[in-house]
């Protein structure tokens, strides 16, 4: 079972991530209490192998081979039990990674496409990447140390307090030393100084993945250097705040280290050893276990000290996967209605991607089937935000939004992109072959059905071209440009048919023939058709059936293109600017 089984109530929380998982968490630290306590019978039995041959009188043989043969059966029960203990650790961590990243792939694809859009490809693939592979320690690892590190100490203390509690104090001190220094690295300076260092690398990420992606566009318009300053200071950032984190640690970590290391550790039981021995209060043979233990002490915390930044990444790590997995998908209706026809009306929309500021304000605009509604207006006025509230990208903050009379709220996701397609300007096509990626939304088509969507869309014989044509599958055994990829994911809004079709600027790639090849695809297909495009060129405006003019959010014009250039307003001013930046 895994954690994309779950009922969502059990994602409610980071440990409910991990709650499937509790059986295997459970095995795993009883095989490690078992090794770590049986890991002391070696040293135990050194010490009464001390005390039995340093004793006066003569040697109970019998005793020894006692003695040897109990450490080496603990030293067997040890490799055997910690072994084990491992095994389902690392075991447990790749179900964890394995879950994890399922649970990830299913909220992405139940997250609002919206929250997606406004998310770097670098951010999210170091969730699903790096942040996943970070729990690695604190599945795998983590788990043991802590058992040892308690474990371990008590039973030894126990027997030590048993044989002296003045010097059992004495040992504990190099402990009490560094346990003293851990608040330190956990510090409010110590916390930002790791949050920068993690955004950092985030930055990093997202500034070679973009830089990856836009190489090609860069050589070609000349802002390489631009380009390459822009990854060069984020990995000065990177630098500095790396410097600033190990700057803060390093002191903190050199004084564990030096507490903990065993020349230190030895040093302190020996004077502690030497004044209670000098001064009668301990017979020579008892220092033995204490400077045998008394390491044994301190190595769980020394490896809990070597481990923390790693476990402390690693709880960061989830804590990211969390931030995406606690996402609340838009609502889905409990019974969703069907709409009766798919007319558009938009009611006093208000949108607004932060609660300080709305983008849109009031937006009344019915869209009548078969008409073409085209929007336009200067950049940062709200086009793609108002276009991307139709497929429900988002919901509305404010008003209504219907589709055939039934709010889009009610309609359920499955039937609303039955009815609605789209093709925006940032594409995105699958690593699969053409023809899958054209048949996306209509997966049962045959390839006569795809053939005909791309001869619409004037990219069939940019496909043919392919090393196996419809079979060739992208960014494997070819690539397309972003034109092309436009044309198809045109083709494939074709293929889906839906009764309304959103263009948010899908030909701002495309080559005026191939432009000109679309428009008239679209009125092959148009019949009741409602169609909602975002353009800028002049063609394509006038075309429409209407035209919406936004500025700072709100309608200032609306009409045929006809009319609102005989009106001599903002569209007609917007109409000529355009006009003037053609060509002749």
């Amino acid at each position: 079972m895994t954690t994309a089984d779950l009922p969502e109530t059990e994602h409610t929380t980071v440990a409910g991530l991990l709650r499937p998982h509790a059986g295997g968490f459970a095995a795993l630290v009883v095989l490690q209490v078992i090794g770590a306590v049986a890991g002391l019978a070696p040293l135990l039995a050194v010490v009464e192998l001390g005390r039995e041959l340093l004793s006066p009188g003569p040697v109970d043989r019998g005793h020894v081979w006692f003695v040897v043969l109990a450490g080496a059966a603990g030293l067997l029960v040890r490799l055997l039990f910690t072994s084990a203990s491992s095994g389902i650790g690392h075991l447990l961590d790749g179900q964890v990674q394995l879950a994890f990243r399922r649970r990830l792939a299913a909220q992405l694809g139940r997250v609002p496409i919206g929250w997606l859009s406004r998310r770097r490809t670098g951010e999210l693939a170091k969730v699903v990447g790096e942040d996943v592979s970070a729990v690695h320690p604190f599945i795998a690892h983590t788990p043991g140390e802590l058992v040892s590190a308690f474990v371990v100490p008590l039973v030894s203390l126990v027997y030590l307090f048993a044989v002296d509690w003045r010097l059992t104090l004495i040992t504990l001190i190099p402990v009490m030393l560094a346990v003293a220094l851990v608040p330190l690295m956990m510090t409010a300076a110590r916390q930002r100084e790791q949050r920068e260092f993690d955004a950092a690398m985030g930055r990093i990420a997202g500034s070679v993945v973009e830089f990856v992606q836009g190489i090609a566009v860069v050589k070609a318009f000349g802002g390489a250097d631009r380009t390459h300053r822009k990854f060069v200071t984020a990995t000065d950032e990177f630098a500095d705040t790396f410097l600033r984190w190990a700057r803060g640690l390093a002191p903190i970590a050199a004084g564990m280290q030096t507490v903990l290391a065993p020349p230190f550790v030895l040093l302190v039981v020996l004077a502690g050893g030497a004044v209670l021995i000098g001064g009668g209060g301990l017979a020579p043979a008892d220092l033995l276990p204490f400077l045998l233990l008394g390491l044994g002490l301190t190595a769980p915390v020394a490896a809990l000290g070597h481990g923390f930044d790693d476990m402390q990444a690693a709880w960061r790590a989830v804590g990211r996967i969390w931030d995406v997995v606690a996402v609340e998908p838009l609502p889905e209706p409990a019974r969703p209605l069907v709409p009766d026809g798919h007319r558009v009306e938009l009611r006093d929309v208000r949108f607004g991607y932060d609660a300080d500021r709305e983008v849109l304000r009031g937006i009344d605009l019915v869209l009548e089937p078969g008409t073409v509604t085209t929007i336009v207006g200067p950049s940062g006025s709200g086009k793609s935000t108002l276009v991307q509230l139709l497929p429900r990208f988002f919901d509305p903050t404010g008003g209504s939004i219907t589709l055939g009379g039934v709010d889009l709220r009610e309609l359920g996701s499955r039937r609303l992109y039955r009815m609605v397609s789209f093709v925006f300007q940032d594409i995105r096509l699958l690593r699969a072959s053409v023809a899958d990626n054209i048949a996306l939304a209509v997966p049962h088509a045959g390839r006569d059905q795809v053939v005909r969507a791309a001869r619409l869309a004037n990219v069939h014989d940019r496909i043919m071209e392919l090393p196996r044509g419809y079979d060739t599958v992208l960014d494997e055994e070819a690539g397309l440009s972003r034109g092309e990829a436009q044309r198809i994911a045109i083709a494939r809004a074709l293929l889906a048919d839906t009764p309304v079709l959103v263009l948010d600027e899908a030909t701002a790639f495309a080559d005026p023939q191939t432009e000109q090849a679309v428009r008239h695809a679209l009125a092959t297909l148009q019949g009741d058709r409602t169609i909602v495009v975002i353009a800028h060129r002049l063609e394509t405006i006038a075309d429409a059936d209407t035209v919406v003019m936004l500025d700072d959010g709100a309608i200032v014009e609306r009409g045929t293109p006809a009319e609102l250039l005989n009106r001599n307003g903002r569209f007609a001013a917007f109409w000529r600017s355009h006009r003037g930046d053609e060509p002749r």
